[in-house]
């Protein structure tokens, strides 16, 4: 199977996802999604793939998954809620972070599997403070930008145009996470021409995942209209 292929069916099977938590965990848990998700996010970035002929990292699936279950909060609970998932991830993110960064300071046990897998982990989970800043404010500043933009837009549209406030939100959202985080993690450390291609590919790969979920947030809505929520 193609990367691609398997690509579409992850985020195909991602968003799917998000929807069966929304219909039985309702608020709370697209709130706890968003927390978990982020912990995967910062696991799955550390593997590089090809996709559509572009070197990209493997987070975008569920980076993108986090874009919409905020939209889906905000759209369905208003900006307050969709904001306190915003919380709960940065809040999940540094306490991965801090909790990963005491448990390398353990020496390993005097055994060969022990030290190895104490090596991997060092490489996974090992501190890079420029990767973790950049991680942390492409994540803060996108996140936040995407609840005041969604609820903007649809203040400005009446309550209209579902489809054009959770695309064009996510996508300029995408857009400052993607600038945010290769500026400040790639920027003097990779060559220009090398560090556009990363830009450019990563925030493509972004926006087809924008596209994708657009479907996805009206059968969440009518999910939540079913449940008696408020729309």
């Amino acid at each position: 199977m193609s990367n691609e292929i398997l690509w579409l069916i992850s985020l195909f099977v991602m968003l799917s996802a998000a929807l069966f938590v929304f219909r039985y965990g309702g608020k709370t848990g697209l709130i706890a999604l968003v927390a978990s998700v982020v912990i995967l996010c910062n696991l799955e970035v550390m593997k590089l793939t090809t996709l559509f002929g572009f070197t990209v990292t493997l987070g975008n699936i569920l980076y993108g998954v986090i874009f919409f279950a905020t939209d889906l909060l905000n759209e369905v609970y208003g900006p307050a809620e969709a904001r306190r998932a915003v919380i709960a991830g940065f809040v999940s993110m540094i306490a991965m972070t801090l909790v990963m960064q005491v448990a390398l300071l353990f020496s390993p046990a005097q055994d060969p599997w022990a030290i190895e897998v104490n090596g991997a982990m060092r490489l996974l989970f090992g501190f890079m403070p420029r990767l973790a800043v950049a991680s942390i404010a492409a994540y803060l500043l996108s996140q936040f930008h995407d609840v005041w933009a969604y609820n903007r837009i649809r203040r400005l549209s009446g309550g209209r145009h579902l489809w054009l406030r959770n695309n064009l939100s996510t996508m300029v959202s995408q857009l400052i996470d993607t600038a945010v985080f290769c500026g400040i993690a790639f920027w003097g450390v990779l060559e220009k021409k090398v560090f556009m291609d990363v830009l450019v590919s990563t925030y493509v790969i972004k926006f087809i995942v924008a596209v994708f979920d657009t479907p996805f947030i009206y059968m969440g809505r009518r999910i939540a209209a079913k449940g008696g929520e408020q729309v």
